[in-house]
């Protein structure tokens, strides 16, 4: 992945808390993580990647924040369930709009969704993986891009 590859996953990062939430979300700069630690928070979507590249990208973020996301939508309540659902769904728009950007041999699964710490037995990561830290209010999550090629 080049700057410009991840230029794209920022865009749509920004993107799509801006057209859900509102225009306080900060994407921070991207970084090098380390293989054997992967960041994970209390939610975890995963989407893996198939075709010219392979591996995965994944969006974490704590309960609090998926909470106020809901509720900031309208949701009466924030259930375990629509907080799985909602972050399974910032990494299936987020890798989505990235396949449009990179073509059809871009290929997605659907997301998987892990609660927890359990979400690292399903994370494999490449050799440079790029944690992309995300701020909205007082919460912090991350967008985290695994691919090689």
């Amino acid at each position: 992945m080049d700057e410009h590859d991840i230029q794209v996953l920022i865009d749509g990062t920004v993107g799509y808390f801006h057209g859900l939430v509102d225009r306080t979300t900060e994407i921070g700069a991207p970084y090098l993580m380390a293989r054997d630690q992967p960041v994970i928070s209390d939610y975890t979507g995963i989407i893996s990647i198939d075709g010219a590249r392979h591996g995965l990208i994944y969006f974490t973020a704590p309960s609090a924040m998926l909470r106020h996301v809901l509720l900031a939508n309208g949701e009466v309540q924030a259930s375990t369930e629509l907080m799985a659902d909602i972050v399974g769904e910032v990494a299936n728009t987020i890798s989505g709009n990235a396949r449009k950007h990179f073509g059809s041999e871009f290929q997605i699964s659907v997301p998987t969704v892990h609660r927890g710490a359990g979400a690292a037995q399903a994370l494999y990561l490449a050799e440079r993986s790029f944690l992309i830290p995300i701020s909205w209010r007082q919460y912090q999550a991350a967008l985290v891009v695994s691919l090689q090629d």
